[in-house]
């Protein structure tokens, strides 16, 4: 009899506790949902009663308040949202995101906040940074429908189990040339003095590189020429691995690419045509047809070689915006080169999920839906051209062959300010992005007619997919950061030194067996299962 009475007891406990739970729950997501007949159904405003939210950003290259600030004041009017501004310089952001994290003293929202992936995810399933899903579908038609037209993009922002964190900034999918970034470009006027034509093939390209440090072609009897000249090796290597058919699905998860016959993920720095790229690069510096000092060059030292008209080739920016007229004029844009076994791609591409990490919302927002929808308007057409332009009459006008420009006391500043350093005078883009940026409103070197055309000549070859980052789970995450970087970091050494010679090619099985021992198997484990996410999402 006491064993019946002690049952219905614990039965009676437990079925409290299990109502008390559910009850607590629905509190919890009432007291967590705001006033949503306050919000708009579309259009402008996003409220009916104004609002404030507090936001946590990194401060602008070019300082400037955003509590009063031309775009954001705008704005302002227009959604009847405020928004107090926190700004940290760029070398505080990190000390001051991390102390707020820690301490539970929160925005409403990080904008533009170098948010590592991993503290998103973590500080996601803490509870922290909300979960975004069902507000995304019910508060962010533009987002929604760019999702939609591009799957990459929820891939690219969707963490493992599903759930999405944070928004992403996005390069609209036809700005190839910002996408692209710095591109290959040969001096036009030496390849002419030299009777040759633009390099299709690698052969072609190193042919031309002695060329260049052999007959003299800028006629000045002396040997100052520089065959090929960069601020890094890395644009150089990134323009050659689609010619060793490495690198195939982009830049945006390193040292790893599809291996096409099996449908899973590899470790292209140990492949026969990693090394044939390297022994390539190899043959080039030794024979000094690279700068000796690529390594070590500082930036200021490479624009001014460039400006003096030394280099026959190199991989950078619009050479016209940034060597100047004179030198710049002398460059032509150049081409995904064949390499000895037939392959031709173009890799040194991002994907359309330019980053994950620039906009999460906190659990001590009470205004979750307004703020998506703050936001969601930058996904929009109209929302680009404005984050970008401002209104038009006042800081942009549209031209008789239906192009946007800046008004002129922004061309040309008052000041005697470049437009960049005027721009900053009223928009929140020099300092980064959050929504989507597009070539029709974007002014920046990636939107100059060569640069355009660069990025047109390389499309034919760029490859169809081109994977966005992977997001890992924190275990992952903590294997990664460890053994990844360990593993990651010793390819980058060995790169260099096969490059420069410091290491022979005779020790190339030896360099392999070490990144095995290292622990490769388990982060091929791990990138495997990253990998199989991000075709499910």
């Amino acid at each position: 009899m006491k064993i019946k009475k002690w049952i219905l007891l614990l039965f009676t406990v437990v079925l409290f506790l299990l109502l008390f739970a559910a009850c607590s729950e629905d509190v919890t997501e009432n007291d967590s949902k705001e006033n949503l007949d306050n919000i708009t159904d579309e259009g402008m405003p996003i409220v009916e009663e104004p609002i404030t939210l507090e936001m946590f950003a990194t401060q602008q290259r070019i300082p400037a308040d955003w509590n009063d600030f031309y775009i954001w004041n705008e704005y302002e009017e227009m959604t009847n949202i405020n928004v107090e501004w926190e700004q940290a310089p760029g070398e505080a952001v990190e000390e001051k995101r991390n102390l707020a994290l820690a301490s539970g003293d929160l925005p409403d929202a990080f904008y533009i906040s170098s948010i590592p992936t991993v503290d998103i995810f973590k500080y996601g399933k803490q509870g922290t940074f909300i979960k975004l899903n069902d507000l995304i579908e019910e508060h962010a038609p533009n987002l929604t429908k760019l999702m939609e037209e591009n799957p990459e993009i929820r891939k690219g922002m969707t963490f493992p189990g599903g759930n999405i964190y944070s928004l992403p900034s996005i390069v609209s999918p036809e700005y190839l040339s910002f996408r692209v970034s710095s591109r290959p470009y040969v001096n036009q006027e030496w390849l002419d003095t030299l009777g040759m034509e633009m390099p299709e093939t690698t052969e072609e390209f190193y042919q031309y590189l002695k060329a260049v440090k052999e007959k003299d072609p800028n006629g000045n009897g002396k040997a100052d020429e520089i065959p090929y000249g960069g601020t890094g090796m890395g644009d150089l290597i990134g323009w050659l691995k689609g010619s060793f058919g490495i690198g195939n699905k982009g830049v945006r998860n390193a040292n790893i690419d599809l291996n096409t016959e099996e449908d899973n993920v590899r470790f292209f720095p140990i492949t026969d045509g990693y090394k044939e790229m390297l022994e390539y690069v190899n043959k080039l510096y030794s024979e000094k047809l690279i700068e000796q000092n690529i390594f070590t060059i500082e930036w200021n030292q490479y624009l001014a070689n460039a400006s003096e008209g030394v280099y026959g080739s190199t991989v950078f920016y619009d050479p016209v915006e940034l060597f100047g007229e004179e030198a710049g004029k002398e460059f032509n844009s150049g081409h995904a080169l064949e390499g000895p076994n037939g392959d031709k791609a173009f890799i040194k591409v991002a994907p359309t999920v330019a980053s994950i990490s620039n906009f999460a919302i906190t659990n001590e927002n009470e205004n979750p839906a307004a703020t998506v929808r703050w936001l969601d308007y930058f996904y929009s057409e109209e929302g680009t051209r404005f984050f970008y332009m401002g209104v038009e009459g006042e800081t942009y006008e549209k031209t008789s062959d239906g192009k946007f420009e800046y008004v002129d006391k922004i061309k040309n500043s008052p000041d005697g300010l470049t437009m960049e350093q005027e721009a900053a005078k009223y928009f929140a883009w020099i300092g980064g992005f959050v929504g989507i940026v597009d070539a029709k409103y974007y002014k920046g070197s990636e939107s100059t007619p060569s640069s355009i055309e660069a990025a047109e000549k390389l499309e034919p070859y760029i490859p169809e997919e081109l994977w966005a980052g992977f997001t890992y789970t924190e275990e992952e995450n903590k294997t990664l950061s460890a053994l990844g970087s360990d593993i990651d970091k010793y390819v980058q050494e060995m790169q260099d030194k096969f490059i420069t010679g410091e290491v022979a090619f005779s020790e190339w099985d030896n360099y392999v067996e070490t990144i095995k021992d290292m622990g490769l198997d388990e982060y091929m484990e791990i990138q495997q299962a990253a990998y199989v996410r991000y075709k499910e999402y």
